[in-house]
This record gives C-alpha cells, sequence and structure tokens, in this order.
C-alpha cells in the first residue's frame, strides 16, 4: 500500500500526482535531488537504511538489462522489505509486482529508448503488474525531445542523467532534437547556461543548458495535463524523433491500455490535426458506440448532411438551411471527419461538438477510408428504407459511393453544385415530399434515450427510462421525468451527457440494462467517495463516468474521477465526486 504518493489528475495514461515528502514534489517530475540510492546487491549483500521522509529510497536491488530469459529473473529475484518511509523498488516486466513501494523503477530503461515496440511493450507490461496508484520511474532516458511522449505512456518520474551526459558528449538538445555544439552558430535557448557567446560555451555549459531545457519541459508538460491538452501537444512533439513517432502510434493501437485511462468528456476542445488524430481514443470510442449502442428510434428515411464549422451543428447557419428543407421529414445524421458520422441525437455528445479540424476541402485516404467505415457499420445496424445524402463532393461522394458498393444500397443524391444553394434545398424538400414529420415531444424523447443508449449501454434509453416518460426545458438542457413526474435526468448541455438524479439512479439499478457500480465499506460519503472506501468497482467504468455507488450505509450517484481498477487498488484519493447520497 502507497502512502507517499497521490494521483491528483489524470489525462489519458499521463498523470498529476505528489511524491508526499516533507518537501512535496508535484509530479510528473525530476528526481535527481530527492532520490537516494541503496546500493546494487551484485556485488556485495546490501543493508536496508534508514530512509527519511525527505527523499525517495530506491530500496537494495538487482537490475537486470531488457531481454533477461524469465529463469534468469526469478533467479535473481529480490525480495523486497516492507518499509515505513518512501521507496521505490527496482523491477523488469517480468519481474513487476505489487512489493508495497510507492514507486517503480523500470530496469535497463536506457535500452529501451530508441526502440518503440520494446519500450512500449515493457511500459504495458509492467504498468499492468504494478498497482495504478504508484509512481512509475524511468532512470537515464529522458531529453527535452522525448519527456512528453514518456508523461503520455504513463511514465511520473525521470531524471536528468541523459540531458547532462549527452551535453558532456557535446549534444546540445532541444524540444526538436538535438545538434552537434560545434555547428551551433548561435545558442537558440535564453536559459541561464545560454547567456554567453557561442565561442564560450563549453560542453559544461552544455550539460546545464540540457538540463535546463528538459525542466521547462517538464513544467510545460504538467501544465498540459493540467488543460487535458496533452495528446494534443504529442501529436506534433513526437514527430521529431522517429522512435518517438513509433511508440506514439503503438500506444494507439493499444487501445485497451489508453482508453481505459481516457475520460469520457474533457472541457477543452479536441484538436484534430492530422491524420493521427482518428487514432485517438476519444473518436474511436465515437465510433464505436455509435455504430454498437446507438439505437435509431425517429422513423423515416436516413438524410445525410456534411458536417459545419460551428458546433453543434445544428447552432450553423447552413444546418438551419437544412432543416428548413427538411422540416423532421428525415433522419438527420452528419458526416465529418475525424468523427465519423453523427446522428442528430448526439451532436452535443462528446467530442461531437467538442472538435476543431483542419479544413482544407481535400480528404485525405485514411479520413475516407475511416469515415466509410463507420459509415457502413452504422447503415448495417440502423436499417434505413430510403437513403438520402445531402452531400458535395471533396470525399463526401466518394465515400457514398464507396458504401453504396459495399452493401448494395443506393443514395438519392440531392446536391447541385452546393449544399445550400436554392437548386439543392429545393432538391432535398423534394425528395421528402410525403413523409411524415415528427412531433417535438418524438424529438425530445429520441434526444435523451439516444444519450443513455451511447452513455450507459445498447437498449439503456428504454430500459433505464421505460415507456412513459416526459421530457421539459429547453434542448439541448432537457430534463426527463417518470410517469409520476419524478425527475430522472438532465441534460447537460456542455458535454451532451445525461446527469442522474437519485430516482434516475435507482431506475438504472433496477432496469436491465448494465450499471457501472461502485461497492463502498459502511460509511454515508460526503462530497465524494474516497478511495481507500472502495471495495470494488466495475472495470468498464472509465474517468468522467455515471456510476452508482453502494454500501451497507448508502446509496448515490455520483461521477467518476478514475477508471474503475484505479478505484479498487488507489488507497488514497477521490474516486467518486457524489451528486446525491442517501443513508440505509
Amino acid at each position: 500500500m502507497t502512502e507517499y504518493f497521490e494521483v491528483h489528475a489524470r489525462d489519458g495514461a499521463a498523470r498529476r500526482g505528489e511524491l508526499r515528502l516533507s518537501e512535496p514534489v508535484s509530479t510528473p517530475a525530476l528526481v535527481d535531488d530527492i532520490v537516494e540510492d541503496a546500493g546494487s546487491r551484485w556485488h556485495e549483500t546490501q543493508e536496508v537504511p534508514d530512509g527519511d521522509e525527505s527523499t525517495l529510497t530506491v530500496l537494495p536491488h538487482r537490475a537486470l538489462p531488457p531481454g533477461t530469459e524469465q529463469p534468469v529473473e526469478e533467479a535473481f529475484a529480490v525480495d523486497y522489505p516492507d518499509v515505513d518511509f518512501p521507496s521505490a523498488a527496482v523491477v523488469s516486466p517480468g519481474t513487476a509486482d505489487d512489493y508495497g513501494a510507492d514507486a517503480y523503477v523500470l530496469a535497463g530503461a536506457p535500452g529501451y529508448a530508441g526502440h518503440a515496440e520494446a519500450f512500449v511493450e515493457a511500459l504495458l507490461e509492467t504498468k499492468e503488474a504494478v498497482p495504478d496508484d504508484t509512481a512509475l520511474y524511468l532512470s537515464g532516458v529522458a531529453t527535452p525531445a522525448n519527456a512528453a511522449t514518456l508523461v503520455y505512456a504513463g511514465v511520473d518520474l525521470l531524471d536528468e542523467t541523459r540531458a547532462r551526459t549527452r551535453g558532456l558528449d557535446g549534444f546540445y538538445l532541444t524540444t526538436d532534437g538535438e545538434e552537434f555544439l560545434e555547428d551551433l552558430d548561435e545558442l537558440p535557448c535564453a536559459c541561464e547556461a545560454c547567456q554567453q557567446s557561442v565561442s564560450e560555451f563549453s560542453r559544461a555549459d552544455c550539460a546545464e543548458h540540457n538540463a535546463n531545457a528538459l525542466r521547462a519541459e517538464m513544467a510545460r508538460v504538467r501544465h498540459r495535463i493540467s488543460q487535458g491538452r496533452l495528446r494534443d501537444y504529442i501529436e506534433g512533439q513526437a514527430r521529431h524523433e522517429a522512435w518517438l513517432t513509433a511508440a506514439f502510434r503503438r500506444l494507439d493501437q493499444q487501445y485497451a491500455y489508453v482508453e481505459e485511462r481516457t475520460p469520457v468528456f474533457r472541457r477543452n476542445e479536441l484538436l484534430a490535426a492530422t491524420d493521427d488524430s482518428i487514432r485517438r481514443p476519444e473518436i474511436q470510442r465515437f465510433a464505436d458506440r455509435v455504430t454498437s449502442r446507438y439505437q435509431r428510434r425517429l422513423k423515416g428515411p436516413l438524410v445525410l448532411v456534411p458536417c459545419s464549422a460551428r458546433k453543434p451543428y445544428s447552432d450553423s447557419q447552413s444546418h438551419r438551411q437544412f432543416m428548413d428543407a427538411i422540416q423532421y421529414r428525415g433522419h438527420v445524421v452528419s458526416m465529418t471527419s475525424p468523427i465519423g458520422v453523427v446522428p442528430s441525437e448526439l451532436e452535443t455528445t462528446y467530442p461531437a461538438q467538442h472538435y476543431d479540424s483542419v479544413v482544407t476541402g481535400e480528404w485525405t485516404a485514411t479520413e475516407i477510408e475511416f469515415v466509410a467505415a463507420v459509415l457502413e457499420r452504422y447503415l448495417e445496424r440502423a436499417d434505413y428504407d430510403r437513403h438520402i445524402a445531402h452531400v458535395p463532393g471533396e470525399g463526401y461522394r466518394e465515400i457514398c459511393e464507396r458504401v453504396e458498393e459495399s452493401l448494395g444500397i443506393e443514395f438519392e443524391y440531392t446536391v447541385e453544385d452546393h449544399p445550400t444553394t436554392t437548386e439543392s434545398l429545393g432538391n432535398l424538400a423534394k425528395a421528402l415530399q410525403g413523409e411524415e414529420s415528427y412531433y417535438k415531444s418524438e424529438r425530445e424523447q429520441s434526444i435523451v434515450r439516444a444519450i443513455a443508449d451511447y452513455q450507459f449501454g445498447e437498449g439503456a434509453g428504454d430500459e433505464v427510462f421505460g415507456e412513459n416518460i416526459s421530457t421539459e426545458g429547453r434542448y439541448p438542457k432537457l430534463r426527463v421525468r417518470d410517469a409520476d413526474g419524478e425527475l430522472l435526468a438532465t441534460q447537460v448541455a456542455q458535454y451532451g451527457t445525461l446527469s442522474l438524479t437519485g430516482a434516475g439512479a435507482h431506475a438504472w439499478q433496477e432496469s436491465d440494462a448494465p450499471t457501472k457500480t461502485v461497492e463502498i465499506d459502511g460509511f454515508v460519503p460526503s462530497g465524494s467517495v474516497l478511495a481507500p472506501g472502495v471495495i470494488d468497482a466495475d472495470a468498464s467504468i472509465r474517468p468522467g463516468d455515471e456510476v452508482i455507488f453502494e454500501g451497507p450505509k448508502a446509496f448515490g450517484v455520483g461521477r467518476a474521477s478514475c477508471h474503475g481498477r484505479a478505484m479498487v487498488e488507489a488507497t488514497r484519493g477521490s474516486a467518486v465526486d457524489v451528486r446525491h447520497c442517501e443513508e440505509r
């Protein structure tokens, strides 16, 4: 059980935390000045030191290089003692386990730097084996160029060793790589070490500059995590070294690891500036839920329209023109990169109204392939009788034609030149002649049920709310009441999610829909459920999820502060932000 490390905030696998030493250290951090190594047991027996709360003590260890065979690892494994001071245990991926330490040092870390596949495999294997609420320390690998990617992957502690060593070897480091000191015509930095002419700049000065640049980068990374914007930074930063780009993309391929730790919504805009954005877990999650959980309740033909720069789409001038022609006689679905397809009921649900993309007027091959695949999966499930495509060329038409050929369906194309021309809008209105329009109550109920499907699971919109519900308020702040007038849920306009009341939580628990439940000990929470009080939690819980908590003395509903596994393994910090709690 860790006593000296606590996670305060998460941004995917990256975390803001605190080493609770006598002088607390905010993480991710460089820890050169606070680490004491008790020594290696390879050459002689090392006694366990007394330790103290001013430093993180690396317990006596036997470090093994990458690629060591499992029998050798087991033969030389160290039995780490329980100590009452801040401690770290040295482990390899094959020996990593819960040794009761506050931090774990990955042995042979420099051997993984530069090798993307080996790095990602070693990191994931180690992270899965040690408790979630402990810090991971990689020594001798950090540079200004790779620190952000290391932290993004889940590393909490680094040091200046490699940066200083490279400086003494004559390499001047920046966030975009390194240069030979002899090749510099001037010093492209304003740090204290660089406040001199390049002719007077020594290798010792270079080492000091490298350390300064690394410290500045770590401050930048901590700020990005606090904003929930580290991924945006990484998509550009990881491109400066080939192995970092490869590591970044390999992490995207480890969807289970990254998605588990990624919040279901963020306060900040999601910037989609590259094809790598399509592989973001938030985007992949949205596409998966739309094509596996969402259920179409509004009958009538599909009306496929292009997205708009303004979010939500229905607030844009182009979509208002579309709706004037449609008059609620067709089910509107927007097609967009990098999100895929967005049914109108989910246009406010994160990340559909929270992204900004680079508009060039041309689709990349990756965008066309992804959106076509999502549209195909969506149409296989939605089962429309008619398919109207009110879309321009510029990639949209190619996507539709791909899906036509794959599914054997036929789109009715209504655009002449541009979707908002009078002729095009007239074609759209004409195509919908004879179709019945939806009532307002029908539209609003389909919205809250669709969000419930997306948020809680397939069929939840019907299972949780039942047949006889009513809606009130103005979209996108609808409120849901049952047949007796009891308030069940409120639509949160900022994120396009549902916030359940106590009655709504009971309805969810009593329904056949899968619930996300946190089992707590015998106490009544106030404000939050702290991790030490959690007995068990569903593994499907993600940061930001709506969750039910219950124990011998309390029942309630709130928002998850972290993923389910972290709730169970953590010994400090918050697990659930409580919205409603009732005593039993």
